[in-house]
């Protein structure tokens, strides 16, 4: 079992799926200041193909995006990539995955309306006989509030970093900042989210959190 997050790297305000028969447009709404608060007890859950085209979408992940189901379906899943998650932490994500390296990340996202949410992610890969990747299921959750605080803060430094002088540079200071606290990304969201948990296997402390094991502490 691996887990994958899907990454969009341009900066055009369309989505696009393209196939043979068809192709979808959805125009990304302007961002507006406003926060789709998620209910710690519930789980945004959907199914895409390979290429990360949306194949199922669960009623909750329809609620909080704005988005008719019929909408999502068929859509490349980064139309709700949010305009202020930097670009570098999506490579990152793909960097650990394509090694089959376990990731999870904190991870703004946009709705049909342009307002947030923020969410906790890990995804599941789905192989056939040949061990050709043939569809990813994710989970995502509500993380705690003081995680989104720490993390929204270094994600507009690097941002700002990254807008100023390239994706290059602001890797540098994500490697400088990690390396300053000696622990991976994977390493560093477990703490932010888990401070008070202690275990050296980070997936078995992280999966008991998706399944519904472990409560975060929401009000601090």
């Amino acid at each position: 079992m691996t887990f994958v997050i899907f990454l969009c790297l341009h900066n055009n305000e369309f989505c696009f799926e393209k196939n043979k028969e068809t192709m979808k447009v959805i125009k990304r709404p302007d961002p507006i200041n406003e926060e789709v608060i998620l209910r710690p007890d519930k789980t945004i859950m959907s199914k895409t193909n390979s290429k990360g085209i949306i194949e199922y979408a669960n009623d909750y992940f329809v609620e909080i995006s704005g988005y008719k189901e019929s909408e999502l379906i068929g859509q490349a899943h980064n139309v709700i990539r949010h305009p202020d998650m930097p670009k570098v932490i999506f490579k990152w994500l793909w960097q650990h995955l394509e090694a089959k390296k376990n990731i999870h990340a904190l991870v703004k996202n946009l709705t049909k309306e342009g307002k947030y949410y923020w969410v906790i992610t890990t995804f599941e890969v789905k192989s056939d006989t040949k061990g050709n990747v043939i569809s990813f299921f994710a989970r995502r959750k509500a993380p705690p509030i003081k995680a989104v605080k720490i993390i929204d803060d270094l994600y507009r430094k690097i941002l700002e970093i990254e807008k100023t002088s390239g994706i290059e540079v602001s890797e540098k200071y994500l490697n400088g900042f990690l390396e300053e606290k000696n622990m991976t990304y994977n390493e560093y969201i477990t703490e932010v989210c888990l401070p008070k948990e202690k275990t050296k296997n980070i997936g078995t402390l992280l999966s008991r959190f998706f399944f519904n094991e472990i409560e975060l502490r929401f009000k601090s």
